[in-house]
């Protein structure tokens, strides 16, 4: 990651930028573990959430919704 920001950047593009690198590094020194191990364990975290999401989303069809209800009042 560049330190020098681009001239053609606005401020608070590269305040931005300053901010979530210096969160990362908050965070990564509070759990004692490096930058990249972190990247890696959030990308983790990020997909084992979806995966969730995604299965909770489908039980949720309304298809498949309306024929549970039918199949409970036959």
């Amino acid at each position: 990651m560049s330190t020098q920001p681009h001239p053609n950047e606005l401020p608070f593009a590269v305040a931005r930028q300053w901010l979530a690198a210096l969160a990362v590094r908050i965070v990564a020194r509070s759990l004692n573990m490096p930058e990249p191990l972190l990247h890696v364990t959030g990308s983790l975290v990020f997909a084992q959430v979806q995966a969730i999401e995604t299965r909770a989303a489908r039980s949720l069809c309304p298809t498949r919704l309306r024929r549970q209800l039918l199949a409970w009042f036959r």
